[in-house]
């Protein structure tokens, strides 16, 4: 993990900075000359990987929203064959296509059927 590091002879912090004739990183102080060569090669690190999993979001009034488009898909209550869909909107480094349909007769909410079970997240949440 990369720390602060403060020059020794002035005390002020210390930069990254790359050394072309050496092709090495260093630290390197502002206000002065200093410059140590650095133990650690990482400057920043951002980790964008986070533990998501499917799961349905509000979705108060969706099947009245008019921009959604509409699917010919049987409910899995109450057997109608209108619902609107949506895609996953998780933030992953690897993405699938995973639809979620809103019944526009009872409100219902489903996956896509033809994602297979093994598949899914374990603790997939649905709004009854």
């Amino acid at each position: 993990m990369a720390s602060l590091h403060f020059c020794s002879e002035c005390n002020n912090l210390l930069y990254p900075k790359a050394d072309p004739q050496r092709r090495v990183m260093v630290s390197a102080c502002r206000v002065c000359a200093y410059e140590e060569i650095g133990d650690n090669q990482c400057v920043y690190r951002n980790d964008l990987l986070t533990v998501t999993k499917e799961k349905i979001g509000v979705t108060t009034d969706l099947g009245t929203d008019p921009t959604l488009a509409h699917a010919q898909i049987e409910c899995p209550d109450c057997h109608h064959e209108d619902a609107v869909y949506f895609q996953d909107q998780s933030k992953r480094k690897e993405t699938r296509m995973i639809l979620f349909y809103v019944c526009t007769n009872c409100g219902k909410n489903f996956m896509d059927p033809s994602v297979p079970v093994g598949s899914r997240a374990e603790d997939l949440t649905l709004n009854e």
